[in-house]
């Protein structure tokens, strides 16, 4: 079984406040490729113009440091085929921390807040649920894969703000992925967690269909 955990790019979205929505175009229209191909026989070729924080993205560590691995430099064992941890947020929370003894090395840590349930609605830019950076910290120290939130941040967002958890967990290695949704229909574990992008060089964030495989 194969959960999807992306939201969908559509024309016009937008995912975080003051960053650009995507813009759909044509390169090759069908009409048009009637006058290049045989006849009965068309093609459709589209164009994007993405800012690479859009929908549901994964962070390299080149997001947050100069010299960190970029898209094309982050291993896609450290992206694909990871053993998942579910982390249930309180509703009620916004600073979510993660309890010490859990198992974490190694797997990729989805923190589950249900902030995703308002995506593409004006409150999801308001004071939303983030990771405790002593909780970030400890992720970093005990060696998770990757780390994922079904929300607008990872970090709390005051204007001019630190980003702590970007900060470390960057700084250690570990790629993250923003605006995850749908974590609600994984188990708490048992799954294999799935999020690549294009091997871009030179860039450091990128959307990803990010899915779960079930047993």
């Amino acid at each position: 079984m194969i959960v999807e955990l992306s939201h969908p790019i559509v024309e016009g979205m937008i995912t975080y406040p003051g960053v650009p929505a995507p813009l759909l175009g044509v390169h090759l229209s069908r009409e048009a490729s009637r006058e290049v191909y045989a006849p009965g026989t068309e093609f459709h070729i589209g164009m994007i113009t993405l800012a690479a924080n859009t929908g549901t993205y994964l962070d390299t560590p080149h997001h947050r440091y100069a010299d960190g691995p970029d898209l094309s430099q982050v291993p896609v064992s450290r992206l694909a085929d990871l053993p998942g941890l579910v982390v249930r947020a309180g509703q009620a929370e916004r600073e979510v921390r993660i309890g010490t003894g859990a198992d974490v090395r190694g797997r990729a840590v989805l923190i589950h807040t249900g902030w995703d349930r308002h995506f593409g609605t004006e409150r999801y830019f308001g004071p939303h649920p983030y990771l405790a950076p002593e909780s970030a910290a400890w992720l970093a120290e005990q060696g998770a894969a990757l780390v994922g939130i079904d929300s607008l941040n990872i970090d709390d967002t005051p204007p001019r703000g630190e980003r702590p958890a970007h900060t470390m967990l960057l700084k250690a290695g570990i790629p993250l992925v923003e605006h995850l949704t749908g974590l609600a229909g994984l188990p708490d574990e048992g799954f294999r967690f799935h999020a690549a992008p294009p091997m871009i060089v030179g860039m450091g964030t990128f959307p990803v269909r990010a899915y779960a495989v079930l047993p």
